[in-house]
């Protein structure tokens, strides 16, 4: 990530406003207003020893930061946009995930009109607060929304908020990073605002009556790209504010403000379905490489022809199929359910390959589905599985809808574009080459030898359950 410099303590702006009354003289124990006491004393700054004698001034409380994020339920452009899976997690889950990453961040809330965006804001370790109908509107400010959520929570939390961050889930590849520089330069002093802005070289243009007439530049003189200064491009993802003086101006931009230069190729915005398309494209790329570990999966879900296999089918003269299967598999199966997660294949085949290879492996299979989601669905609704807490592993297309019912969708490296941009997780091996003995390495270590887990006893019966 580019940084731009960061700007030296200022004055306050001329004109501005005073803290709001409230902010004025805070109660003993509050964390003080942003301002009144200079920031650095509450982030590390060493106190003075206090002389002989003489009793100790109470620690400066911490600086409250809470991060608010705005998620209506209506859309127009991308109908249930915030709860839009990208890389198999919802886009107001990757907010959350972001704030809660950054490290000046003491509070996360999402202010939503939506009981599913609550849901889902809760489960990703926020809080959640209701938004009136009067500001969740398509004209609503997200001012407003910002103002009512921090009401909200200085009354539910009895405390004051130094600052303010209003971020925005439509930027899927925000930082913790990033968020944490953009509060940083308000927490330091440094600033009133500030916020993030991709830099730019490019030359702006505008149509007039008389033709095209260049913007930032004089169209008769065209300096080399390191010879121009840049401008930068606000990025929307991330503001900061002080909260007393946010509460004065109702506004995200008041006295001095400051810039975070951010990487341009992370910046994307998502207003409609082709911003969306190409998130999921590019996460894979962008995103930080995760994969689960033994206390992120209650349960194994997998996909048969191209996962377990290589997708190639071998046929004698009477038309009998015949797969190859890699023994690592097998290996990585036994290690699961050993360990205590139970495991499934899930397979759109009725084939008795399928059904063979699961008593093999001494776990139940489900072929011949042709809805594996309503399937998969079923079989966690059974097995008392939460399914964000399901890994799935496929490689083609038909794995998608299962892919968005889970909370860890994994493709294996020589699935379909589609499905390894959709995919939360990709395996460096290919389907049938061990890629399902990589995933049981990521959950029990290399060696496979996780202890078993607590709530072993819920493991699913070796047994094989067919479904016409």
């Amino acid at each position: 990530m580019t940084t731009a410099p960061a700007p030296g303590p200022a004055a306050p702006a001329p004109g501005a406003a005073a803290p709001a009354p409230e902010a004025a003289a805070p109660a003993s124990g509050a964390a003080p207003a942003s301002g009144t006491t200079a920031p650095g004393t509450a982030s590390g700054t060493t106190a003075p020893t206090p002389a002989p004698g003489t009793v100790p001034a109470a620690p400066a409380p911490a600086s409250v930061v809470l991060a608010v994020i705005p998620a209506r339920g209506g859309s127009k452009g991308v109908p249930a946009k915030n709860l839009a899976p990208v890389a198999g997690v919802p886009l107001v889950g990757r907010a959350v995930h972001a704030c809660l990453g950054a490290r000046p961040v003491t509070h996360v809330v999402v202010s939503t009109d939506d009981p599913a965006i609550a849901a889902a804001a809760r489960a990703a370790g926020a809080e959640a607060v209701h938004r009136p109908a009067e500001i969740a509107g398509d004209t609503a400010t997200s001012e407003a929304a910002v103002l009512h959520a921090l009401d909200a929570f200085e009354a539910t939390h009895g405390r004051t908020a130094d600052v303010v961050l209003l971020v925005q889930c439509t930027s899927p590849f925000l930082t913790p990073a990033e968020i944490a520089e953009t509060a940083d330069r308000v927490l330091s002093g440094a600033a009133d605002t500030a916020f993030t802005a991709a830099p730019s070289h490019g030359f702006l243009w505008r149509e007039t009556a008389d033709g095209a007439e260049g913007v930032n530049h004089d169209k008769a003189h065209r300096p080399r790209r390191q010879d121009r200064e840049p401008e930068y491009l606000e990025t929307g993802a991330v503001y900061a504010m002080a909260a007393p003086g946010f509460r004065t101006h109702r506004h995200r931009f008041f006295g001095r403000t400051a810039l975070v230069a951010t990487d341009p190729a992370r910046v994307l915005e998502i207003d409609d379905p082709h911003d969306l398309a190409r998130a999921k494209a590019l996460a894979p790329l962008l995103d930080a490489p995760v994969t689960p570990g033994f206390a992120d999966v209650d349960a194994v879900v997998l996909d048969f022809d191209g996962t377990q296999t290589d997708d190639r089918v071998h046929l004698d003269a009477e038309g009998r199929e015949f797969v190859s299967a890699h023994r690592g598999d097998g290996l990585g199966i036994a290690a699961l359910r050993r360990a205590g997660l139970p495991v499934l294949i899930l397979s759109t085949e009725q084939n008795a390959v399928v059904a063979a290879r699961a008593r093999k492996l001494r776990i139940p299979v489900l072929h011949g589905i042709d809805r594996k989601d309503r399937a998969l669905k079923e079989w966690c609704e059974a097995e008392g599985i939460d399914p964000q807490r399901v890994l799935y592993a496929g490689n083609d297309v038909n794995d998608l809808p299962c892919f968005h019912l889970v909370g860890w969708p994994v493709a294996v490296s020589s699935a379909h574009d589609s499905v390894r941009a959709a995919a939360r997780a990709v395996t460096a091996t290919p389907g049938g080459a061990g890629a399902v003995r990589e995933i049981a390495a990521w959950l029990l270590g290399p060696e496979l030898d996780t202890p078993v887990r607590a709530d072993a006893a819920r493991t699913t019966p070796a047994r094989t359950t067919t479904e016409p």
